[in-house]
This record gives C-alpha cells, structure tokens and sequence, in this order.
C-alpha cells in the first residue's frame, strides 16, 4: 500500500485551492483542517502514517499556505465565508462523507460544516479547538478588549503576534524545555514566509478580528454536539498558551460519549507528541 502524498490544486467558485491527498479513495475519508498561521503542511507525519488505512485531505484556505490569496476587495476573509469554500471544495474533489479533524482556526471553520452539512460528518477529532467559552482563557482580555474599544494603540499591541517572533511562538509558547527539540525551524519559518506576502498581515489581523463571531457561534455548535452526537475525540495539549485547557472535558457536556484526553504538550501536538496523538487517533477511528 503507498504512503505517498500528492500535492493538488481545484478550481473553487475561480479560487484556486491547495490541498494534500493520500491513501485509497475506497478507505474512510478524513479531512483535515488546519490552524493558524499554518497549512496542510502540519498533517504530513499524520497523513503518511495512516495512509494504508484511510483516505486523507488537507486543504489550505484561501490566503494560507499554498491556495491563492484573492485580494481584500473581492473576497470576504471571514470564517463564514471561508467554511463556505471548503464545503465547496469538498463538493468539487467528490468528498460525501468524512471523519473532520479540527485544530485551531479549523475548528470555527470546520464546525461551520458540520451544522450546515450534517449528513456529511462521520465523527469529530478536536485537538485544541473551541467551541466553548472556557477555552478562551485571560490570555485573549487585550483582544477582546479591542474588539469593543478599538484604539491605533491597542491594535499595535494586539497585532503584535502578526510577526516573525509571533508567528515561533505558536509553536513554541508555553513548552516545557524538553519539549522544545521537537519543533521543527522550516515549519514557523515557512509560515512566516508566506504571511510576509504584500497585504497578508493586514488579513489575517482582519481575519483574527472576525473570531469574534466564533465565540457567538459557540451555542450552535453545541447544540450541533446535543442534537447529532457525532462520535468524537478530543485532545487537548496541557501546556496551549492560546486555548484554556480547561476547555477540554467541557466537550462532554454535551458529547457525554467524546474521548477526552489531556496530553503534555502544547498548542502543536502533531510536532511535541506526535506517537500519542496517533495511537489516540488510530484507537478512536478503530
């Protein structure tokens, strides 16, 4: 059986859509959505481990990674909007029904999917997502802060994980020392790479703006959990700077039967603990 990953791009409403695909077509699908600042690049190791058994996706959105970056003024950057084209990108590449891996900004993204089409949804994987108001922790007061009452000073201050330094930190906030090894350099650097794109920065503080709408959404989506019951597993690193892990067991309000497991990682728990997060995912999938 071939572990190969092929590298493809689709035509979505004239947006062209990266993506990484691997394992047979025939298997259990598995799509897999992405986080801030990164791509599909994050679901490499994944994808070629579970490759024999299942078949995988992992888009970029438009404006990440490799898909386009249409310009401010002809496409909404909103996680509405871009839920919407990875619906459609589904629909484009033949994609009925699939398991859904949710990270980061993914979950938003991918929760959006599974309310509008939950036909669509075989199980959840979370692996530090929010949907519940414990996961957005002290850490987001400054940002919430603006978005109420917005100043040029609050905005510089907010913005300032929109940098270089901001971008490593995702990777590396909050790890234990030993932990630090694992982080691989090309991934923040190649983040970092792509975000320095002219207008790219000014997205994705628009886009980071938008979240507030996440938190609103946050009683659809579970009352989503209370009336589907998808299967589901989540995981959550005990050292994410970013989302609370206080977050984690909320899942089981209303997923009585949700896997919860807290890990000793942190925000990228593909990269700091990837054999764990596996054999979760491998069991979970059964």
């Amino acid at each position: 059986m071939s572990r190969q990953i092929s590298n493809r791009s689709v035509k979505v409403n004239g947006i062209d859509i990266f993506y990484r695909e691997a394992g047979d077509k025939r298997n259990p699908s598995i799509l897999l959505m992405h986080g801030f600042p990164g791509s599909s690049v994050m679901f490499k190791n994944l994808m070629t481990a579970l490759s024999d058994r299942y078949h995988l996706v992992a888009p970029d959105y438009p404006g990440f990674g490799f898909s386009a970056f249409p310009d401010r003024r002809l496409f909404e950057y909103s996680f509405s909007n871009i839920s919407a084209y990875i619906h459609q990108f589904t629909v484009e590449i033949g994609l009925q029904s699939f398991t859904i891996y949710l990270h980061d900004y993914g979950c938003p993204i991918g929760l959006r999917l599974c309310v509008n089409h939950p036909g669509k949804i075989e199980r959840i994987i979370v692996q530090d997502g929010n949907a519940y108001d414990e996961g957005m922790g002290p850490e987001w007061d400054e940002t919430k802060d603006y978005w109420q009452h917005p100043t040029p000073e609050k905005k510089a201050k907010v913005a300032a994980f929109l940098s270089e330094e901001g971008i490593k930190m995702q990777y590396t906030a909050g790890l234990p020392e030993a932990l630090l090894p694992r982080i691989s350099p090309e991934l923040w650097l190649l983040d970092w790479e792509l975000m320095k794109r002219p207008g790219n920065i000014d997205m994705q503080f628009e886009l980071n703006c938008d979240f507030r709408h996440n938190i609103r959404m946050f009683p659809v989506f579970q009352e989503y959990f209370r009336i589907h019951q998808p299967p589901a597993l989540v995981i959550w690193g005990r050292y994410d700077a970013f989302f609370s892990v206080n977050e984690a067991p909320c899942y089981k309000r209303d997923l009585p039967a949700a896997q919860v497991h807290i890990i000793d990682g942190g925000h990228k728990l593909l990269e700091t603990n990837f054999d764990e997060v596996l054999q979760l995912i491998e069991t979970f999938l059964g």
